[in-house]
């Protein structure tokens, strides 16, 4: 990848890596995105909605907010990454971004208790229990 390809994908996409790892800014720029009331409920109501999603509208009237305040709110979490949209026919549906949660999180946690790993055993097992929720989901949508 050349370098003016990579530094125009750092441009369109500041509130991402850079080189693989979250950077203190960024996160910031994270964060900032989802301090907002109205933005947090979105995000949270589109993580419970993976892996499906939902149109602009449905999250809109789920959290009694007008369309177009909605979409400015959408528009701050897609530039953050914490969500992703894609057009289906009239609607454009947003999903909930996993791995910027996820990156996120292990920035947090990126040097969790000074390499005692057994200080952090119940955080680490109230984050377990959300994988075996993850994967039953997915079985169920198997059935």
């Amino acid at each position: 990848m050349s370098i003016n390809i990579l530094l125009k994908n750092i441009e369109l996409f500041p509130y991402v890596y850079i080189i693989g790892h979250m950077e203190i800014t960024n996160a910031i720029a994270s964060f900032a995105a989802l301090s907002q009331d109205t933005r947090l409920k979105a995000f949270r109501l589109l993580v419970s909605q993976e892996p499906e999603g939902l149109p602009a509208g449905e999250i809109a009237r789920q959290l009694s907010v007008p369309h177009n305040t909605m979409s400015a709110h959408l528009s701050v979490l897609a530039r953050a990454g914490w969500v992703v949209s894609q057009r289906h026919s009239r609607q454009i549906i947003y999903r909930a971004s996993l791995s910027h949660m996820e990156a996120v999180v292990q920035f947090l946690l990126q040097d969790c208790c000074a390499g005692h790993p057994e200080l952090c055993a119940s955080l680490m097992s109230s984050l377990n229990g959300c994988e075996s929720d993850i994967s039953d989901n997915k079985d169920s949508h198997l059935n």
